[in-house]
């Protein structure tokens, strides 16, 4: 949008789009963790990382936009007076589910980086780490959704 908080959109909505993209490879790679295929610890080490850090960048901006978002005469007033349900389900329950997937991405990241070479033997590591990547791009794609959506109806 053209309005004072456009660049802080414009890095929320860039990180957003990396973080789809890293989190569908983690989808991969959970899948190629779960069914027990041949791994490569480095690529899913570096693929784990850059997942959660570009996580956590996708959440610093989405709170940052979230402020404008709160304030007096921004989106939330416009919904709560015109239409609540869409402030409770676009909003409220999109930024819990939102936060979600940062400490499901530290955690798959933590226990891919800390086992290392263990996973490729360790079935219970493997299924873990997968479930986390699971749960972690489901959370992503339930928030992009509704954060895509909320875009349409009304931005900061």
């Amino acid at each position: 949008g053209e309005s004072a908080y456009s660049i802080r959109s414009a890095f929320h909505g860039l990180f957003a789009g990396v973080f789809m993209v890293t989190v569908t490879i983690g989808l991969y790679e959970a899948f190629r963790l779960w069914s027990g295929m041949e791994i490569n610890i480095r690529e899913l080490e570096i693929g784990s990382v850059v997942n959660a850090a570009t996580c956590f960048l996708t959440i610093l901006f989405g709170n940052w936009i979230y402020i404008p978002y709160r304030a007096t005469g921004g989106p939330r007033t416009h919904f709560l007076e015109t239409s609540p349900e869409i402030h409770k389900i676009f909003f409220v329950f999109k930024e819990f589910r939102a936060l979600f997937t940062l400490p499901l991405a530290v955690t798959a990241s933590y226990l891919i980086c800390r086992y290392g070479e263990r996973m490729k033997t360790n079935q219970n590591l493997r299924e873990t780490a997968a479930l986390l990547l699971v749960l972690n791009f489901f959370y992503f794609v339930v928030a992009f959704g509704l954060g895509a959506a909320i875009t349409k109806l009304k931005s900061v």
